[in-house]
């Protein structure tokens, strides 16, 4: 069977540090040792890099140890991926403060992703945001993209 892409936004990889939210770390560190052991194929664009780089000290050494201990590919901005990112405000699904998430978002449909995987409920884990860039799929002749959380992802066990 085919590996999953993965598209993480930076609210999954913050929340492996995330001690205020312990149930969403546990969630985010399981989801972690399924992507240490090679379970799913894993994409980060730039805009991930710069907004973790926004953290403290302490933080950005954590996260740092995290992420070298997994393979990801690093996708590279592009015109069609700005125009993406237009398109999704145009369409009204979420707003030019939003910009970087809008980015997220685009990264994951022009290259293909499955999922974007994200705690943020705000301004993509919800039915607007899904609903909309489905349609900005099904328009743009792009595949579908699943945008959950964490949970979503791990598999529970039979007993």
């Amino acid at each position: 069977m085919k590996k999953l892409k993965l598209y993480l936004d930076t609210s999954v990889i913050s929340h492996l540090k995330q001690d205020d939210t312990p149930d969403k770390m546990t969630d985010t560190l399981n989801l972690w040792r399924d992507i240490e052991h090679g379970k799913f194929e894993i994409y980060l664009s730039e805009v991930t890099l710069d907004e973790i780089g926004r953290c403290t000290e302490e933080k950005l050494s954590v996260l740092s140890r995290h992420l070298k201990s997994i393979d990801y590919t690093l996708l590279s901005g592009s015109d069609e991926i700005v125009r993406v990112a237009n398109q999704i405000i145009n369409l009204g699904i979420l707003t030019q403060k939003s910009f970087d998430d809008c980015l997220h978002i685009a990264h994951a449909v022009v290259y293909g992703c499955d999922c974007i995987v994200s705690w943020n409920f705000k301004h993509m884990v919800n039915i607007k945001t899904i609903k909309g860039v489905r349609a900005i799929t099904n328009l743009g002749n792009y595949g579908s993209v699943d945008i959950v959380a964490p949970p979503t992802l791990l598999e529970s066990e039979v007993e």
